[in-house]
């Protein structure tokens, strides 16, 4: 079994759920005691957020590929960015390393394509939505047509994502209000919903949206496993 590098905190709610999925999914394939094998490197998140409102990416570079070293170093196989948002980065960290990223856009894409998903919505941080690192990947990768809310329900998915879901909470109020998104997502052509950011899964479920949610966090960690399970 290979080692699973996780680069986390960011925020430390997902990457709890990465690390559960992926022992869930290890022992769902091999049964017994078996749980995987992880080696996790998680960082403080609250000067890497005011990093970000301030734009400043290389510093944070800084920090994401030098965790990647250190768990290279320490003996991962291939490494787990434990966030959407910091694929913004993927670049710099794979050029740190010498071993593989795992990107979540790529395990995203191909679990929308394997379920003929040709136009999506996404749902995300600000930078996710309105950045290209993520959209066009997708598109440019895997010829898919990505749809993000308007500007203001922009400010509200990315508001309850900072505000409320990275501090663990989760009230009706954002439930309602993402819901509503969704549905005006749907109306514009949607077929299903990619929820690119690691915390959303904790506040929508597939029950009360009435599209296909496609969730970042679970689709990754699966991914992984296959991954880490196989030879070579």
């Amino acid at each position: 079994m290979k080692t699973i590098g996780l680069i986390g905190g960011m925020s430390w709610e997902s990457t709890l759920e990465y690390y559960k999925l992926l022992n869930l999914g290890v022992k769902e394939a091999l049964g017994g005691l078996h749980s995987a094998k992880i080696l996790l490197h998680s960082v403080d998140f609250a000067p890497i957020e005011a990093m970000m409102q301030q734009g400043s990416w290389k510093s944070i570079a800084a920090i994401l590929a030098n965790a990647g070293q250190g768990l290279e170093k320490g003996g991962a196989d291939f490494l787990l960015i434990c966030t959407n948002t910091m694929h913004k980065l993927a670049p710099d960290i794979e050029s740190s390393v010498n071993i593989p990223l795992l990107h979540i856009g790529d395990a995203t894409g191909e679990a929308l394509l394997a379920q003929g998903i040709r136009k999506v919505g996404l749902l995300g941080t600000a930078f996710t939505m309105e950045e290209s690192f993520y959209k066009d990947r997708l598109a440019e990768k895997f010829s898919l047509e990505v749809l993000v809310p308007e500007r203001l329900e922009r400010e509200v998915v990315n508001r309850v994502i900072f505000d409320e879901l990275c501090r663990g909470l989760v009230t009706e109020i954002a439930k309602q209000d993402y819901t509503r998104i969704i549905v005006s997502l749907r109306e514009k052509g949607a077929e299903a919903i990619v929820l690119g950011c690691t915390e959303i899964g904790m506040l929508v479920n597939q029950q009360e949206t009435g599209l296909p949610l496609f969730d970042t966090t679970i689709i990754h960690a699966r991914k992984a496993v296959a991954l880490a399970l196989t030879d070579g």
